[in-house]
């Protein structure tokens, strides 16, 4: 009762910081790219996906079941040259959690003039709940007449073994004008044993951003594994479009080699039959 109090008044906290001060942000593009290529395939949500280095982006707390080490990094290239990128590191010491990671946004290779945003972040985890914290510096195109900022994050991660996952997140604090205040909770729940045969997993998200209508993200992951491989397949849906002429379906797959090694795949429509985003990623984890 007082674990499940003590969750209740945090989270509450953490909307009142959001609410405190709205933000009229100018755009960013990065801000409109879901955490990791598993995340994009199922339809943006991650604040509840936790256990990989690259759930820094979407909840700090989100890196606490990481047991050892691990490492992510995901690539989406994009019209007139320019490509979205992102690389992200966990390491656990004792009870704490430590994660760094970068997300840059222009052209191919050109990480000087980019978009770039890079973060590190805390966590500290006893039984099954955790808390973090990130420190993120966003610096805009070096065409824009805009100024880097930094901002930092919080977050909450509540993971029964591998069953269920609870995630609560605020982004973007900090008063500037670069990045729109955020607030996401979502709920993950796996239906299947992930050490056995079979994969299902559903996550649902709400996500409130200063400014803007409340979203909604859903995802649904299904699959099968084999000899030690596993294949699994995504879908996801949100009623918030991030990027203009963007479809609010989400498709991807992904291949599990083991415990440690995975590769996914992400594909939005953009902007009729044809066009689209396409994102391709990886995930170690020991």
């Amino acid at each position: 009762m007082r674990a499940r109090r003590g969750l209740a008044l945090l989270f509450g906290a953490l909307v009142g910081l959001s609410l405190a001060r709205p933000l009229s942000a100018q755009a960013f593009l990065l801000s409109g790219y879901p955490a990791s290529a598993r995340d994009a395939g199922l339809g943006g949500a991650g604040a509840a996906l936790v256990g990989d280095a690259d759930a820094l982006f979407a909840n700090p707390a989100g890196i606490a079941t990481v047991r050892h080490v691990a490492l992510a990094g995901s690539y989406e290239p994009a019209s007139g040259g320019t490509a979205f990128s992102s690389a992200a590191v966990t390491l656990r010491v004792g009870r704490l959690e430590w994660g760094a990671g970068a997300q840059t946004f222009g052209s191919a290779g050109n990480f000087t003039h980019a978009e770039l945003l890079a973060a590190t972040g805390l966590v500290y985890r006893r039984g099954l709940m955790a808390f973090g914290v990130a420190g993120k510096y966003a610096r805009p195109a070096a065409d824009s007449t805009r100024k880097g900022a930094w901002v930092g994050d919080l977050g909450l991660a509540v993971a029964v073994f591998d069953i269920l996952a609870f995630g609560a997140s605020v982004q973007n604090l900090g008063g500037v004008d670069l990045l729109h205040r955020r607030v996401r909770a979502g709920f993950t729940m796996n239906y299947a044993d992930p050490e056995g045969s079979y994969r299902l997993l559903s996550t649902v998200e709400g996500d409130w951003v200063a400014g803007a209508s409340a979203a909604l993200h859903i995802g649904v992951e299904a699959g099968y594994a084999v000899g030690g491989i596993g294949f699994v397949a995504r879908a996801g849906y949100t009623n918030h479009r991030p990027l203009p002429g963007i479809s609010r379906f989400a498709f991807g797959g992904g291949v599990e080699f083991g415990r440690r090694l995975r590769l996914d795949y992400a594909y939005q429509e953009a902007n009729g039959p044809g066009a689209g985003r396409s994102r391709a990623g990886v995930r170690w984890i020991l």
